[in-house]
Order: C-alpha cells, then structure tokens, then sequence
C-alpha cells in the first residue's frame, strides 16, 4: 500500500537541500510523513551529497492515453494502465500528478465520451486502495467543441477527486493550430483515414464548434466555479483570448501560444503555465512561442510536463544551468513544485519546509543528466 506515511523518524543526511530561500547542506528529519526540520545529524540514509527538491506537483499530463491507448484502435484495461503510467510518473521524481483526461472528444478519438466513467472509476479505486505511488488528482480538460462535455462535466466534477478544471478548443484555425491544412495533414496520418474521410470529419468538428462552443464554455466555467476548482483557459493565442478569460473569471493561462497572449495575460495579473518539453526541445512542436523565451521575459509561473512525465524534472535543472536565463536551482525547482502547488491550493506540499508533507525526490547530476535515486511520498519511500 503506497499511500501509507512510515510513523517513525526519518532523517535522510548528506543531501544539497533545495528550500525557498536557497541551498542547505545538511539533513532532513521527518516524522509522520511530515518535515520536521533540518538537522546536522547523522541519519538513517546517507545521500551521498544528492540534490533533496521537493516532490514534482504536475498540473497536466496527457500521458495517461499512451498506456490507455498503446494502439490505434486498442483500448486497455484502464486500472493496470493507470498504474503502468504511475511507474512512469514516480520514476521522473512526480509525487502529485494532475491526470489530464479529456471530458467530451475531439475529432481523433470520440471514444473519449464513453470511456471517461470507467476511467475516473479505476482512478478512484486506485486511489482509494493505495495502489498508486504518486497522488493522483483529476485536471478535467473539457473540449468545448462536443455538445456531451457538458453532461459529462456535471457527472464528472462533483467527485472529491476533481481538482482542475480547463476549457479546451482544439478546432483548427484558431488557438494552437492556427494553419489548417498542417493540422489536418498531421491528423489524417495519426487518423489513419483516407482524405476524403479527413474532410467530412473537419467539417463536422467545425459545425459542432460553431453551433455549440459558446454554450459548452459557459456551462464548465459555471460549473467550475459553482465547485470552487480552479479554472485555465488553453491555448490563448491573442489578447482578446487572454480578455475573453479574464471576463469568464478565469485565473490561469495554460499553455500561451504567443508572446502577446502571454504579455496580456502578466498584465491582467492570471498566472502562465507552460509546456516543459517546449523548453527542453528548443521550441514548440507546433510552431508556437518558445518557452525559453517566455522564460526570459518572466512570464512563465509554472510548468506542466504535457506529454512527457519526466520533463518537469529534465527542464528545471536545465533552466538553473542555462546561463541565457535568470532562474537559479531553486527558482526553478518552484517552477514544477511550489508554484504548481499553490496554484491548485495544496498548502500541504510543494516545498521543503517545516510541517509540509514530506514528498521528496532524491537526485544526483550525472554528466548534467538528473538522476532519480529515490522518491519519498508522505514519508514513505515509493521508489
């Protein structure tokens, strides 16, 4: 069972202790699964000068669909999928992952629709029976493009595990695939139909967006707010989408596409939450704004592993070396813990601090390469 914190006093010594205010050689005592505070002595575990950083709070990650959906076509069985992914997720130093699933369908996989019930069931259940390492929370990507999502949302937010809500267009031509005819061409291969097939399935997506957009939007912005979760809009690629936001209360912009969007959206005071594969790859894969760049200019307030579970840890200790940006190791350890954390309003975690939860991660730097040697949640060593 992964969820139960060790009673006992643990000390872990020997560690380069990444807190708020700086770097602290020394120990960590920890007791009930809580901090305890630093220590020069001696502990039970010797770290041998590791890197000690709060554990990985991930916003969004659609890596879920990988062990869901290994295939075109084959659909597994959603309970060991979950914990396949949750191997994955620990083993990149996350202790609290937002799994992404998408509530109501895009063109490429409608059967989202149906299998979003037994998906958030067998997430419970793995939840409630300790079967996961990590802590596993529900981000409720709501595609307001399909006239179910809002069926779909009222079932779906109600339950304790729901803790983020965003609203979601991934109708072409606007947002993040402003060029068409690219994001057909790359959905028709990934499809795998043929192009006449493609068309009459665009169209469709088009008529759906026109003829139910606005009232989809509206219904999961009321509802999340009726629940009190936090809300992100995706993929604001102009100013008047950063304002649309700010009208609708919404409080975090997700994943700007434009260097513009992402000034409106620091000006309007909502926090920026970027793709850390973005910034590891040297650019967006969809030819969008570079998370370096944001970086750089300092709108950038947390970062999301998207589609790579392991790409918080990758890019915050590759942003810390990068001499082009302004972030030190533990400005950019807050970038995928602190931040994250308070954004979703998990005071209990986030930080190496006294009295938080002790979820912690274990890493050396080997040919500047972070290397997981351990992972603690709650106090309990998961790996």
């Amino acid at each position: 069972m992964f969820d139960q914190a060790d009673p006992a006093l643990l000390t872990l010594s020997n560690a380069r202790i990444v807190t708020p205010d700086g770097i602290v050689e020394g120990g960590l005592a920890i007791e009930a699964g809580r901090i305890a505070g630093l220590t020069r002595a001696a502990g039970d575990r010797d770290l041998g000068g590791a890197f000690l950083i709060p554990g990985i709070v991930d916003l969004h990650t659609d890596h879920v669909e990988r062990h869901t959906h290994p295939r075109v076509g084959v659909i597994w069985s959603f309970l060991p999928a979950l914990m396949a992914h949750d191997g994955v997720v620990v083993s990149g130093g996350t202790t609290t992952v937002f799994d992404s699933l998408s509530v109501g369908a895009s063109m490429k996989r409608p059967e989202r629709r149906e299998i979003l019930g037994p998906l958030v069931a067998a997430l419970i259940h793995g939840q409630d029976r300790g079967l996961f390492r990590a802590d596993h929370l529900l981000h409720m990507r709501c595609e307001i493009s399909d006239p179910t999502t809002m069926a779909l949302t009222d079932a779906i937010i109600v339950l304790p595990v729901a803790r983020l809500v965003s609203v979601m267009d991934h109708t072409p031509g606007d947002r993040q695939s402003p060029d068409v005819e690219k994001w057909f061409n790359h959905m028709i291969h990934e499809m795998e139909v043929d192009e006449v097939t493609g068309r009459a399935m665009m169209e469709d997506l088009f008529a759906r967006s026109r003829s139910c957009g606005p009232e989809v939007r509206a219904h999961v912005i009321a509802a999340a707010q009726a629940n009190a979760l936090p809300l992100m809009s995706h993929d604001d690629r102009t100013e008047g989408h950063v304002d649309q936001a700010v009208s609708e209360g919404v409080h975090i912009s997700e994943f700007p596409t434009t260097l513009a969007a992402a000034r409106r959206a620091r000006q309007a005071d909502l926090s920026i939450v970027a793709g850390a594969p973005n910034y590891l790859r040297g650019g967006s894969q969809s030819g969008n704004v570079a998370v370096a760049e944001l970086l750089a200019h300092g709108l950038v307030d947390a970062l999301a592993s998207d589609y790579i579970p392991r790409s918080p840890l990758d890019a915050a200790f590759a942003i810390a070396a990068d001499s082009a940006l302004p972030q030190d190791l533990p400005a950019a350890i807050a970038l995928v813990t602190r931040a994250p954390a308070q954004l979703t309003g998990l005071k209990d975690r986030g930080a190496i601090a006294d009295g938080l939860r002790a979820d912690l991660v274990a890493v050396r730097l080997q040919d500047g390469q972070p290397v997981v040697q351990a992972v603690w949640r709650a106090g309990r060593q998961v790996f």
